[in-house]
């Protein structure tokens, strides 16, 4: 037969899955002899039957019935006895702490003829009433679903009519009138009359608990967490202890260390003559847990022990729940407390120098998330905001400057010393010069995955993207908010990307200090350097001598690799040579476009050869000595071109005229000839390097005389070319053919011995699936999951973001984004297949990923697992993937699993 329910010395803290946390935790503090009042759990499992079925498994009320007599033992009377009753709460209890999301009844047992028993027995009136109103009131909103205005209302009124605002001032009088009340709202609303039989309570209490893990909030909160969705809640019944019973009574909330800093010390709440949802309601003001000491010494010396002895034991910060009753000290929860990013790291710290943890288990206990806060500028949560906007936090910081229309002005006014802010409706590629010189970019379309966000990010560049409330008027160069709020070109906003929001005016920034440690701007080692600066130096330390993957940047430019390189790159693993015709080389483009003969080609090729050149001689000399990953041309040609509709109006207008704009005219029939349905899925990547001539070639050639160049100024260039959208191995063969003689060619010419490699990125499901043909020709692998992930799931990145992807994260289609963490039973199976297959080929294949989801926390991990050689990614996102690279190996160690 099933076990569905335990007491609580019947389990220990390692049956969470089981036992939920709240319930393994009372088992674990019962089993060290602390104060903790008798009671059980029914599990998780009883649970998930429960939701399955709609009903309660066969065996549960049996079982519960024997815990109960088991209970009642205890304390030698009876659950609800009419003249000395026994009550108990019914409390929720997952497996991962969902604070407030999830049900809890106290004072289950109490009925009209217990109340009385109960004021007897503690002769106290006042005390029975108040706790028989909370009970209808708890059941009312949790069992029954009435609103709870109902019953505040009614307090209200009762308050009210004392001429009070306090609780307190009402008397056992007063509340017996609640209770009175309470019940005719319990009637009016169900039909019914509020359930006297106790046992009845307990058991509509439990499946009230059990339903609450399909509540909206609980919902949205395992979302939220990416708490899985089928783990389910147990239930927690325990004996009642009493806060409420005098002002030698009381509940509290306590810290072993400040969550907020990670400092030591006294830190919590504690509220006199109160139950433990006053504190939490905040209905009633508390005195800080300090104040304890002078109210009641010996409760405060036996909590300060038993904090010190929970940390001891738990060897981490812990969040305790506590109630003195009539002075003695019981323990109603206790677990592993939530803590802000610094406090984190420093905790971690200050653990491994107290000897209760190690190095290793200090990494497990921070990550790349909290890390990446540590990173970012914020905005002075003191200083005044005017909110004018709410759109996606798309890359985190604060970013302060005035606002510009388009690229060309922020450009302009960012060389006259202005801080400025680029809104736009959406962006794109030409923007980028703009993107570089605004502080933030401002979007009222997109989502986390559109341009501007991946640009974004890539630059560690503060953005908000899809503000859709807020009307972009690129053309009167006007923004307009909600509740008549214009802005004008040159007035100062203020956006933060963490939370998404935009501000109106100036709001202070407070500067970030880890920030300027990975700058080498502070010494990890002075003495007056912040504790958090070297708590995350020492972290930073430990992961890179135990991680087992390299960790790459996505760079195209000098500027972009030597900060990367700062923040710890270990090489370039994507860098994207179509950054490189942008701006004043666009003309180039057109003009090679347009190109009539093979000669005019040539020509227009000739003249982007040096300029290439040179460009990959800046960004070989910025990473010399390490690996870099040069990829060649990838995107369609018509996004060099310009806007099909902007380009027909001038032509039009010209012709009006009478105006000649020959060039206008070449450049819209190229436009109309270069058209495509679905230009991501056209001619780009290899296609290009096959059907145009000599445009690989250029680009070979200057990478590889870059390289040549580098040599004879005694550099060190590891130069890794990298062909794009390869969907076979002939393709892949064709281009890299066209290289091979190029680099006979450059090695003549040059006398020079070049050492390269060539390789491809795997971005399609047929590379991953014949991944070992390729690998026959190609001498490494680079994942580019952003693709791959488009065409796995046959989505357009741009477009489904703002389309659907909210209604599939709502419906809990999605947990979170496929662009934003690696797909693993998906995208990821592609990964690994191809990993397997190409090293099955070649023994030793570099495998690497480039995507966005080579910075992300949880991919990393994967690709650790899936044994890559490296992840790349933007080199603000470096040190989040160094840490989480140096936690991926340690948790494979630690459960015995080895790299590859």
């Amino acid at each position: 037969m099933p076990k569905f329910v335990y007491d609580f010395t019947e389990g220990n803290r390692d049956q969470k899955d089981l036992l939920g946390g709240k319930g393994a935790n009372l088992a674990e503090m019962t089993n060290l002899g602390l104060p903790v009042p008798p009671g059980f759990t029914i599990t998780t499992e009883a649970c998930k039957a429960f939701l399955a079925t709609g009903s309660a498994p066969s065996e549960l009320s049996a079982q519960v019935t024997d815990k109960l007599a088991w209970l009642e033992a205890q304390f030698g009377k009876k659950l609800g006895q009419a003249d000395d009753p026994l009550l108990v709460s019914v409390r929720s209890g997952a497996k991962f702490s969902m604070p407030g999301m999830m049900e809890t009844v106290l004072n289950i047992g109490l009925n009209d003829e217990s109340v009385a028993g109960l004021a007897k027995q503690s002769s106290n009136d006042r005390f029975a009433w108040d706790s028989y109103r909370r009970l209808l009131q708890m059941f009312g909103k949790t069992v029954l679903h009435i609103e709870g205005e109902h019953f505040e209302d009614a307090i209200d009124a009762a308050k009210k009519a004392k001429n009070t605002t306090a609780d307190l001032d009402l008397d056992a009088d007063d509340l017996r009138g609640l209770v009175d009340t309470f019940k005719a709202v319990i009637k009016t609303h169900t039909g019914n009359d509020f359930p006297q039989d106790p046992r009845e309570q307990l058991d509509a209490a439990i499946y009230a608990v059990f339903n609450s893990w399909n509540a909206p909030r609980a919902i949205l909160y395992r979302r939220q967490e990416r708490i899985p969705a089928d783990l389910g809640t147990a239930v927690n019944v325990v004996a009642m202890v009493f806060g409420n019973l005098g002002m030698d009574s009381g509940t509290g909330v306590a810290f072993t260390r400040d969550p907020g800093t990670g400092a030591q010390g006294v830190y919590g709440d504690y509220l006199q003559n109160a139950q433990g949802e006053d504190v939490v309601a905040g209905i009633r003001n508390t005195v800080p847990l300090q104040d304890l000491e002078g109210i009641d010494k010996p409760a405060y010396d036996q909590l300060m022990q038993i904090m010190q002895t929970l940390e001891n034991h738990y060897k981490d910060l812990c969040d305790i729940e506590f109630t003195i009753e009539r002075g003695k000290l019981w323990m109603l929860q206790t677990r592993v407390g939530k803590r802000t990013a610094a406090a984190a790291f420093r905790i971690a710290t200050q653990l491994v120098d107290q000897g209760l943890i190690d190095m290793t288990e200090a990494l497990a206990r921070v990550n790349g998330a909290q890390l990446s806060q540590l990173m970012f500028p914020r905005f002075d949560e003191k200083a005044e905001r005017r909110k004018i906007g709410q759109g996606m936090n798309a890359s985190p910081g604060a970013a302060v400057g005035k606002v510009v229309f388009d690229s060309y002005t922020a450009v302009k006014w960012s060389r006259s010393g202005e801080r400025v802010i680029l809104v736009r409706r959406e962006t794109n590629p030409d923007d980028l010069n703009g993107m570089i010189a605004a502080n933030g970019i401002l979007t009222s379309r997109g989502g986390k995955t559109s341009h501007a966000a991946v640009v974004a990010r890539g630059m560690g560049k503060t953005c908000v993207c899809g503000a859709e409330e807020l009307d972009v008027n690129t053309k009167d160069r006007v923004l307009r908010a909600p509740h008549g709020v214009t802005v004008h070109e040159g007035d100062v906003i203020s956006i933060d990307g963490a939370t998404g929001e935009v501000f109106l005016g100036e709001v202070p920034v407070v500067a970030s200090p880890v920030v300027r440690y990975f700058e080498g701007e502070i010494d990890p080692d002075a003495e007056d350097t912040d504790d958090l600066v070297r708590a995350v130096h020492r972290m930073m330390g430990h992961a890179d001598g135990v991680r087992r993957m390299a960790v790459r940047t996505n760079a195209d430019t000098p500027e972009d690799a030597a900060r990367a390189r700062r923040f710890g790159a270990q090489g370039i693993g994507l860098c994207r040579t179509e950054h490189m015709f942008l701006g004043e080389r666009r003309s180039l483009v057109e003009r090679l476009i347009l190109a009539d003969t093979d000669e005019e080609r040539e020509r227009q090729l000739g003249e982007l050869l040096p300029l290439q050149r040179q460009d990959f001689v800046e960004l070989l000399e910025s990473m010399d000595g390490l690996p870099v990953t040069i990829r060649l041309l990838d995107p369609p040609l018509h996004e060099f071109l310009p806007d099909i509709t902007e380009l027909s109006v001038r032509v039009a207008v010209a012709e009006s005229r009478g105006e000649s704009r020959e060039n206008d005219l070449r450049l819209l029939q190229a436009v109309h000839r270069l058209h495509e349905q679905n230009p991501m899925l056209g001619l780009r990547g290899v296609r290009l390097g096959v059907v145009i001539p000599g445009l690989f070639q250029m680009q070979a050639r200057a990478i590889l005389e870059a390289a040549a160049q580098r040599i004879k100024a005694g550099g060190v260039p590891r130069v890794e070319i990298m062909v794009p959208l390869v969907a076979n191995v002939q393709e892949f063969e064709t281009v890299k053919q066209d290289i091979i003689q190029v680099a006979r060619e450059v090695r003549e010419a040059e006398s020079t011995h070049l050492e390269f490699l060539i390789g491809t990125m795997i971005e399609l499901p047929r590379a991953a699936l014949t991944a070992d043909q390729i690998a026959e020709a190609a001498e490494f692998f680079s994942f580019g999951t952003n693709d791959l992930t488009q065409t796995t799931w046959g989505f357009s990145r741009d477009d489904v973001e703002a389309a659907f992807f909210s209604a599939y994260l709502e419906k809990g289609i999605f947990g979170i984004s496929p662009f934003e963490s690696i797909d693993r039973d998906g995208v990821g199976e592609l990964v690994r297949i191809a990993s397997e297959k190409g090293r099955a080929q070649r023994p030793g294949l570099k495998l690497g990923v480039c995507g966005e989801h080579g910075g992300d926390p949880d991919s990393v991990h994967f690709f650790n697992e899936v044994g890559l050689d490296y992840v790349s990614c933007s080199p603000f996102r470096v040190p989040v993937a160094r840490l989480e690279a140096g936690r991926a190996t340690s948790a494979r160690r630690a459960n015995g699993s080895g790299s590859r």
